[in-house]
């Protein structure tokens, strides 16, 4: 099977095998981090995970936080990854099963099985490597994947989806497809939160910049947390808010839904201001399981 190589080594994270392990390592013990590393107690069962995808040294220790849940829960059959599409290449939902993905810790498989048999199902879904080629959003969260399921790495398997425009009953088929493969899954959502400020086109106020920050990305997040995906689209269709991840959000809601969730949690919530002390151009970072 042919390799998709990693594109965002030495920018978003370290391209070396032992430096990216302890830059992971600091992530769970940063401040803004869980403040300890996983227990691999495996007894847990969750449905999924909502994680960011910035530079680690922003959004790391959020991620940490979510990647925590997993490796703390039984390991499925296979991940499937759901992450916007920045680039704007490619089709609207666009999986890529004809390559596994490399990362400075190894190869990580792809479910190309699970993705011919929601290739059949739905007709709005392609095989497209264009959406994946210049794509970081999914390719961020594998080394996590890989370092909290280091002892079961032969094991491990995904399917990675970038979307970019959406309708919400496409969204449901997806998720529907999804669940109806009758495997062992597990979804995690790559996904920021508001983008504030003059670089991102959005400043729907211009004072208390990071206390209306926090609490439009908790409006929002109340929706994902109530499993109700109809109203968070419908939110952010009336904030006009820069959450990047909205499509694969709404996929996740609602194949956690089918698959038995009935909440999902915030585990923790900053912004990169919170990191960098600036707060006139600001991303939010939210790290939420759906149980």
């Amino acid at each position: 099977m042919n390799v998709r190589r990693p594109i965002v080594t030495g920018q978003f994270y370290s391209g070396d095998f032992e430096k990216l392990e302890e830059e992971i390592k600091e992530t769970f013990l940063s401040k803004f981090g869980p403040g300890d590393l996983p227990i691999k107690k495996r007894d847990k069962k969750i449905f999924g995970i909502i994680s960011p995808h910035a530079g680690y040294k922003f959004s790391g220790p959020c991620q940490a936080w979510s990647y925590k849940e997993i490796a703390e829960s039984r390991m499925p059959e296979t991940y499937v990854i759901l992450g916007p599409n920045h680039t704007g290449l490619g089709s609207n939902f666009s999986m890529y099963y004809e390559a596994n993905w490399e990362t400075p810790f190894g190869i990580v498989k792809v479910d190309d099985l699970l993705g011919r048999s929601l290739l059949k199902k739905c007709r709005f879904l392609q095989n497209d490597v264009m959406a994946h080629l210049h794509e970081h959003s999914i390719e961020v969260q594998l080394p996590f994947l890989q370092y909290v399921n280091k002892d079961s790495l032969k094991d491990l398997k995904f399917l990675p989806i970038s979307i970019s425009n959406f309708s919400i009953e496409n969204c449901k088929k997806l998720a529907e497809a999804i669940v109806e493969s009758n495997k062992n899954i597990n979804i995690i959502v790559s996904s920021d939160f508001t983008h504030y400020g003059e670089n991102y086109k959005y400043t729907p106020f211009t004072y208390n910049k990071k206390e209306n920050l926090y609490e439009l990305d908790n409006e929002a997040m109340d929706f994902i947390k109530n499993l109700d995906s109809e109203g968070f689209f419908n939110f952010v269709e009336k904030k006009k808010t820069t959450i990047c991840g909205v499509g694969p959000i709404i996929v996740a809601i609602e194949a956690c839904k089918l698959l038995g969730a009935k909440k999902a949690r915030l585990l923790h919530y900053y912004t990169s201001g919170d990191v960098t002390d600036d707060y006139n151009n600001a991303v939010g970072y939210g790290g939420l399981v759906f149980e």
